[in-house]
């Protein structure tokens, strides 16, 4: 479809924030935006199961290639710590026009297939590490960074919901293939199960990135005047509960507010208890006596509503505001990891199964919080930077989660490592209650209320 280049105005709002207005998405790109939402939830889709259904594959790869269990654990550690570390730079890079959404995901596809091929035929667990470790997780974190920053490119009005579905596909993409490691795949099949894996989600990654596209910096939806109240009434209610960010902050501005270093501090605590979860949810289900079929649904299910999880909190933050939303899912977060400890010492499997999806909703849900809120906070312009150093967290919090869990558990058990995980996404909902955007007096009812009326005037 031929796009044809429209006019368009720049306007500015009593906070010295620039707006591009007067091109809708039709003319930039030559389709609606909804496909910048469903594009990136495929992508997403593409990479969630080397993290959410890594673990089911541990026996088998166990066997099939003597790594040691800490091998293993440790591996998915270094996945997510390559995952988190190519955030910032990724988005340096496509924030300057040097990196291309297009050429990041086809970047993503290929460390997607490196890694499984390095799972089903490395000689030595030093491939796999490079292999699945390192280039799989910088795979995965092009994708991630692209797509998850695309979506409030697009949506810049009403972010929340659209960013937290996108982030489900995180999550669920991975359903089939929890079953697939844990049940189908054997000594005798897991080369071409791992290596037919691999090439199908590469196609899937590469196949979505082929159609992405960003919008002009600045740019603003032209049916939503950002200089007043929209009449939509979901844009509206978003946008009073969420205002736009006062002016596009850049990462060091950023950084000098203060607010990046809390968020990087509060994601720490709560990715790492997430990924603990994902760990040794399957041991833990495992030692309190369930069958690995079981285990295996409780591991599905934990990631279907990890991935439901995202996109509901998504849509409830633009209802009630991102903050209150956040220490919502620290807390849930928290408690579940008791409630897991607990079902499994009663050896209770409807409790079990029943807190490992409560345990997946929080672990989820906190993603799309921060991706959606430090939009919010700094601006759309920079975002893929200012989230990349937010994300950067993972680059302690994988490691902390699945190596160091390794090793809590094995010195003080699943009750000690439990109960501790528990405690440490409680102390993130506390600090969660410092947060507040940067720019805008404090408002009585917290930073819900806008403190602006968002008159501003025409640039010529």
């Amino acid at each position: 479809m031929t796009v044809t280049a429209q006019p368009y105005r720049e306007i500015v709002d009593t906070n010295g924030r620039m707006y591009r207005i007067g091109e809708s998405d039709i003319d930039i790109m030559g389709r609606k935006r909804k496909w910048m939402v469903i594009l990136p939830w495929v992508g997403m889709m593409g990479i969630s199961s080397a993290e959410y259904a890594f673990a089911s594959a541990e026996e088998t790869l166990h066997t099939a290639h003597g790594w040691g269990s800490l091998h293993i654990f440790w591996m998915l550690g270094v996945w997510v710590f390559f995952q988190a570390a190519v955030a910032f730079p990724a988005g340096k890079l496509r924030e300057s026009g040097k990196l291309p959404a297009r050429w990041a995901m086809m970047l993503g596809a290929l460390g997607t297939l490196l890694g499984y091929l390095s799972l089903a035929f490395a000689p030595h667990v030093v491939v796999a590490y490079l292999g699945f470790g390192m280039f799989s997780g910088m795979g995965a974190g092009m994708v991630y960074a692209t797509c998850v920053n695309m979506v409030g490119k697009w949506y810049p009005e009403r972010k929340g919901g659209k960013t937290g579905f996108v982030n489900g596909g995180f999550a669920y993409g991975s359903v089939p293939f929890v079953f697939i490691f844990a049940t189908f795949m054997d000594l005798t099949n897991f080369r071409w199960v791992l290596v037919s894996v691999g090439l199908f989600l590469a196609a899937t990654v590469a196949v979505a990135g082929y159609f992405f596209k960003d919008p002009p910096k600045n740019w603003w939806p032209a049916e939503v005047d950002p200089l007043r109240e929209p009449d939509d009434p979901r844009a509206r209610r978003a946008m009073k509960m969420n205002p736009p960010a006062v002016r596009q902050y850049t990462p060091r501005e950023a950084w000098q507010t203060g607010r990046v270093a809390l968020m990087w501090f509060c994601l720490l605590c709560t990715s790492g208890v997430n990924i603990f979860g994902i760990a040794f949810q399957v041991d833990i289900g495992n030692e309190a006596g369930f069958a690995g079929g079981i285990v295996a649904t409780a591991m599905s299910l934990k990631a279907i509503v990890n991935g439901t999880g995202r996109g509901v909190i998504g849509w409830l933050s633009d209802l009630y505001g991102r903050k209150r939303c956040l220490i919502f899912v620290c807390i849930v977060l928290g408690l579940s990891q008791y409630g897991i400890l607990w079902s499994a010492e009663i050896k209770s499997l409807p409790l079990f199964l029943l807190f490992s999806s409560i345990s997946g909703f929080g672990g989820g849900a906190i993603f799309p919080m921060f991706a959606a809120m430090t939009a919010d906070y700094f601006g759309e312009n920079n975002n893929a930077s200012n989230y990349g150093l937010v994300y950067s967290s993972k680059l302690v919090s994988g490691l902390l989660g699945s190596g160091m869990g390794a090793v809590v558990v094995a010195n003080w058990g699943h009750s000690g490592a439990f109960t501790l995980a528990g405690s440490i996404s409680l102390f993130a909902a506390f600090i969660a209650l410092f947060l507040s955007a940067p720019g805008r007096p404090k408002a009585k009812s917290g930073d819900n209320t806008p403190e602006s009326d968002q008159q501003g005037y025409v640039l010529t």
